[in-house]
């Protein structure tokens, strides 16, 4: 197979991903979702590698999507790789064996020839699997095609029975009989096979009325049992320093000769054919996998889980509908009682930055962090959390929730802000999308308000998409001024719901409602000034009472 070949890149095509910094990557708790995905840590490092690096090449991202989308069909197809990725995974550990120089001859051609049988059974296995499946992808047709003319090519068809017959053969090979000369002081200097065996090594009446023998006589064995055989717990491909398995390793290359020659005679035909580049697909096929079977799982339960449609960078735009945060999906696959709530959302020039109030634990947040998630899965070609979306992929995802305590001693929580904001500015263009959660709300409210505004202003100018959620519902007041400055992104005001007191967790276009938020709540929980006057009069009305009934007892 080319090396070049992958189920991530089409031919001949360069990557333009951009990697994901840490903090963004916290801020959209990348972690925590891979470890959802696998329970193996191993992938869980694979998947998360992979999902820093987002990609903005629509041609690219539609490749991987596609390929996503037909192990996604084809439950069997997943099953099989997996049982496939097994034999790769040997055949990676067997590579360095292979390579190792400094082997014995017999013991390469050995590795040599289950590195082939490897290789065999992978190419069999994906050619039966793909030809199986009504597959549509570039990717996984692009394998199918040369799998197949590998598979039914004459080599490969030699290959194949040359390898059955030597695997045989070879594994007829169950013991060797060993005659070990000594020297006065029972060293080891000689060492002769005295027969090449079909079975294992069983004792012979003579050798044990021998080491009955000398079991009765050597007080070392201090009365053990001795059955003649002793374990060996370091081979390796060398002998080392160990005289008798040097001597050893010597007489078994040149006692096989034989074998070793048969071996190579078969085996020079295919010097050019290497089973390692399958094992370069094994992140990938991890990746997809996984994915696949996360997404069928949320998928059952009833959530949606849909194909993106992919649209020129250029346009800037995101079209959702029933778009819901992955993070509550995970919470409700893990058994929790969960009302996963969906909205509709949008970014085009009318709609492009967004001041976003609403009360506190409103859902503010995890909105925020589902348009992050949003787009970081469609652009990595998987199903995304909504019932229907169209996105311009962005360049790259940049968010600004709140500095972590450890990163504040230095600079204070203000100054650590502000060096990321202007981090982020430094750096981000009008094709990225930029997510900001609760910024500058740990300094006092005027200062916070005065940066902020500046901050809108910069995002206008810039035209990134964006969301900028805040407790502060004057920065989302009197937007035409804001919208008559330099920019072709105009700033809306979205708020989050409330319905009867209750949070809905629904996002829609309106002016903030701060005031009318808090007096909702405040109405629900009894402490309007009506309210509360009310109580305290009829408090004093009780206590009144309660004394003059006291003084005519009296």
């Amino acid at each position: 197979m080319n090396d070049k070949f992958s189920l991530l890149f089409p031919e001949n095509k360069q990557s333009s991903a951009m990697t994901l910094s840490p903090e963004c990557c916290n801020d959209l708790s990348l972690e925590y979702i891979c470890q959802h995905i696998s329970d193996i840590e191993y992938e869980q490092n694979v998947i998360k590698r992979m999902m820093m690096k987002i990609e903005s090449d629509p041609e690219i991202i539609r490749y991987r999507r596609d390929v996503f989308e037909d192990i996604l069909k084809f439950p069997k197809l997943r099953e099989r790789i997996k049982e496939l990725l097994e034999e790769l995974s040997y055949l990676k550990e067997l590579e360095k064996s292979v390579k190792d120089q400094t082997a014995a001859p017999v013991w390469q051609l050995i590795n040599r020839l289950q590195e082939l049988d490897v290789y065999v059974r992978c190419i069999s296995g994906i050619n039966e699997s793909l030809s199986e499946n009504d597959i549509k992808s570039e990717g996984l047709l692009a394998m199918k095609e040369y799998v197949s003319s590998v598979y039914n090519e004459s080599g490969f068809e030699h290959l194949n029975e040359d390898i059955s017959g030597l695997m045989k053969e070879v594994g007829a090979i169950k013991s060797l009989s060993l005659g070990v000369n000594l020297d006065n002081h029972l060293r080891p200097v000689e060492v002769g096979i005295v027969s090449i065996n079909n079975a294992p090594f069983s004792r012979p009446g003579l050798l044990n009325k021998f080491l009955d023998f000398t079991a009765k006589k050597s007080e070392i064995h201090d009365g053990a049992s001795f059955d003649g055989m002793t374990k060996i717990h370091t081979v390796g491909k060398t002998a080392g320093d160990d005289p008798l398995m040097s001597t050893l390793s010597r007489v078994v290359n040149e006692m096989l000769g034989s074998t070793v020659k048969q071996i190579k005679n078969k085996l020079s035909r295919y010097v050019n054919i290497s089973g390692y580049s399958l094992t370069k697909l094994i992140p990938e096929f991890i990746f997809y996998i996984r994915w696949a079977e996360y997404t069928d799982k949320l998928m059952k339960l009833g959530l949606p889980m849909c194909k993106p449609e992919i649209t020129d960078i250029q346009n800037r735009e995101l079209y959702a509908k029933g778009l819901f945060n992955l993070k509550l999906g995970i919470q409700a696959e893990g058994g929790k009682e969960l009302d996963v709530i969906c909205n509709d959302f949008e970014f085009n020039k009318k709609h492009g930055i967004y001041i976003m109030t609403g009360p506190n634990r409103g859902g503010k947040t995890t909105f925020t962090q589902a348009v992050g998630i949003l787009f970081l899965m469609a652009q990595h070609g998987l199903y995304v959390p909504a019932e229907s979306v169209t996105l311009s992929p962005a360049d790259n995802i940049y968010t600004h929730f709140p500095a972590d305590e450890n990163q504040t001693v230095d600079l204070g929580r203000l100054g650590e802000e502000s060096r990321r904001l202007s981090t982020i500015f430094a750096e981000a263009t009008d094709k990225s999308v930029l997510l900001f959660n609760e910024s500058l709300a740990t300094t006092s409210f005027a200062e916070g308000l005065y940066i902020a505004k500046d901050v809108v202003k910069s995002l206008r100018y810039l035209g990134a998409r964006t969301i900028f959620n805040t407790h502060m519902h004057e920065l989302a007041m009197n937007l035409d001024l804001m919208n008559s400055l330099e920019g072709d992104m105009d700033v809306a005001s979205l708020i989050t719901g409330i319905h009867e007191g209750q949070r809905s967790y629904k996002v829609f276009l309106a002016p903030p409602e701060g005031v009318s938020y808090a007096r909702d709540i405040a109405v629900k929980y009894g402490v309007t000034f009506e309210q509360l006057t009310k109580s305290i009069h009829k408090n004093k009305t009780e206590e009144t009472s309660e004394e003059d009934t006291g003084s005519s007892d009296k």
